[in-house]
């Protein structure tokens, strides 16, 4: 259910985050287009013209054409609270978020399959941040089919405070791709779905850990700390994740990881299992 007031829209916009954890997406009717950035990673985001929030909103903008009446521009503030450059698909989210906000800000009621080729010229990681449900991606990014749900599960993100570059960990990764398993029934909790993983891999991980090594020292802290059930590598980096039974034991987790590593970011949350809906601007 989407809320609604005259005065905007903004949305909890991460897609594996409980609670403040999250970017955030505000949006205003406006004469133009703006952005301002805010929170904590806000100094590491993008010149305002290359954002990809921004593009989002020019995209949308020019395939709307003529758009609904109400279309004449917005006043957009992004909240950074997730580490740029992380490889949790924080920029993606936030350019997904943007085309949902302003697609009900504008009126433009736009199909979800011209949202969805919207997105995917955006980025390969868009579309699926625009699905904003468990699933399977294939081809470059465009080809987005459900997965089954997933159980609660207790979720360890930490990130050593290094950006790495995607396009170097792919430039550098050698060898073909493993092959992708599908599941088509749901695990039944979080050690299952652990035991699933278990015999999958991140492909990128070893030039991820090449460009940059504290890497591995973030995937030895996650399986060595109790209760951990599963540690791999994020996308390309250089957030890493733990599974774990349940957000309780994910957060204890998360301080002791966190106090033995005081310049690390590092949440405790859990996975969630609807899209995030777009909420009233007090």
């Amino acid at each position: 259910m989407l809320g609604r007031r005259d005065d905007g829209y903004h949305l909890l916009d991460s897609l594996i985050a409980f609670a403040a954890i999250g970017d955030i997406v505000r949006a205003r009717p406006a004469g133009d287009l703006s952005l301002a950035i805010e929170g904590p990673f806000a100094a590491a985001v993008a010149a305002e013209d290359d954002n990809l929030v921004l593009r989002a909103a020019r995209a949308l903008a020019a395939a709307g054409g003529g758009g609904g009446p109400t279309r004449t521009g917005a006043a957009i503030t992004l909240v950074k609270n997730l580490p740029v450059a992380s490889g949790i698909g924080g920029g993606s989210s936030d350019a997904a978020a943007a085309l949902r906000i302003l697609d009900a800000l504008w009126g433009l009621h736009t199909p979800a399959p011209e949202l969805a080729a919207i997105a995917a010229g955006l980025g390969a990681d868009v579309p699926v941040c625009l699905f904003a449900r468990t699933a399977f991606v294939g081809g470059i990014g465009e080809d987005v089919t459900a997965g089954p749900k997933l159980p609660p599960v207790g979720l360890v993100l930490a990130n050593p405070g290094v950006a790495i570059s995607t396009a170097a960990v792919f430039r550098g990764h050698a060898g073909h791709a493993s092959n992708a398993a599908r599941r088509e029934a749901a695990p039944a909790d979080a050690v299952e779905l652990a035991r699933q993983l278990a015999n999958s891999r991140n492909d990128l991980s070893r030039e991820a850990c090449r460009h940059a090594p504290v890497v591995t020292d973030v995937l030895e802290a996650l399986e060595g700390v109790p209760g951990c059930l599963l540690a791999r590598l994020s996308g390309s980096g250089a957030t890493c994740f733990g599974l774990f039974a349940d957000v309780a034991v994910a957060k204890a987790a998360a301080d002791r990881i966190g106090r033995a590593n005081p310049g690390w970011w590092v949440q405790g949350t859990g996975f969630i299992d609807r899209a995030p809906e777009i909420e009233e601007i007090d």
